[in-house]
């Protein structure tokens, strides 16, 4: 267990302990754990009722752990779906996390009472791109589909473009993914990896299995659909770029895991966008880069939201 984790399960014990009751966080060990039924109270609750709604009328899936306090999931959603009915401060969050001018943000669907959100979640994209729904024809969003944790999309003088937001926690990686299926995985993607029909650069001499190894395989994943989003002009997009947003001090997050990358560089991250055709189609940023100022000085019908994420997320705002 690293270190940044066993001081977030301390964190968040704390937290859960000073603002419910116990009798709905787990027992024993788990004092960062809800009891699954009170999964709701793991989010700011101005937003419990509407991101319940919105999951069931979109017909997302919650994550496993929705319950756990260090649910990157849950995370994504108490700092972002506050701002789906905030362009101004979004655009200016979105600005910061892209280096570019605070742009014009533009719908991405309806919230659960009809109104247009700006920012959306679980997006797997309009069409089967990749190839997923399988013998059902289906897919639901949060769930054996490649799913980005949010969506957002604006206008620039560039024209419009969409960010797909793949938002850490906690999490770290080391083994493999599961041998089992990784002939489907091969048939499905392969052709779908590289250029010109992918994201990925053919004179690295990789092969699709190469990438089977997390962050990797998702980081992966999530660019295609990007690629293929763009290809589509899916929303009448330009531009699709993957914005990867984790902790800064989650240090193990960016150990190169895949063998046949390891000599590529010391950062998983790097590595990954040097891969790339167009390597500006990924971005990278820690949580602080993109949300501590924003929360810093927030005021208004912003100040209750800033306050939450200070107090459960401290690192956010620390120098």
């Amino acid at each position: 267990m690293s270190e940044f984790i066993r001081r977030e399960r301390l964190a968040q014990g704390a937290f859960f302990a000073k603002h419910l009751p116990r009798e709905v966080i787990g027992h024993g060990q788990s004092d960062y754990r809800l009891l699954p039924q009170h999964k709701a109270l793991n989010l700011f609750a101005p937003i419990r009722e509407q991101a319940t709604a919105y999951f069931r009328a979109c017909g997302i899936s919650w994550h496993q752990h929705a319950n756990h306090a260090l649910s990157s999931q849950v995370s994504c959603i108490n700092f972002l779906m506050p701002l789906a009915t905030q362009p101004a401060l979004l655009s200016r969050v979105i600005g910061k996390a892209l280096g570019i001018a605070p742009p014009a943000m533009l719908p991405v669907e309806s919230g659960p009472d009809g109104s247009p959100w700006f920012v959306g979640f679980e997006w797997i994209g309009c069409e089967d791109y990749l190839t997923e729904a399988g013998r059902s024809g289906t897919r639901t969003r949060g769930a054996n589909a490649t799913s980005a944790d949010a969506i957002v999309r604006f206008e620039t003088a560039g024209g419009i473009e969409t960010a797909l937001i793949e938002w850490k926690y906690t999490e770290s990686y080391g083994a493999p993914i599961p041998t089992r299926g990784n002939d489907v995985r091969v048939a499905r993607y392969k052709d779908l990896a590289f250029a010109p029909n992918g994201p990925v650069r053919t004179d690295t001499g990789l092969t699709i299995s190469d990438f089977f190894w997390e962050p990797f395989y998702q980081l992966l994943r999530q660019q295609m659909l990007a690629f293929r989003m763009q290809a589509a002009s899916e929303h009448h997009t330009t531009r699709v770029r993957v914005l990867h947003v984790a902790p800064s001090a989650n240090l193990a997050l960016h150990n190169v895991t895949a063998p046949a990358l390891q000599h590529r560089g010391s950062d998983a991250f790097d590595v990954f966008r040097g891969l790339l055709v167009r390597p500006d189609d990924f971005v990278s940023r820690s949580t602080e880069a993109v949300f501590g100022e924003a929360l810093s000085d927030a005021v208004g019908d912003s100040l209750a939201w800033a306050a939450y994420l200070r107090e459960r997320y401290q690192w956010v705002c620390r120098d």
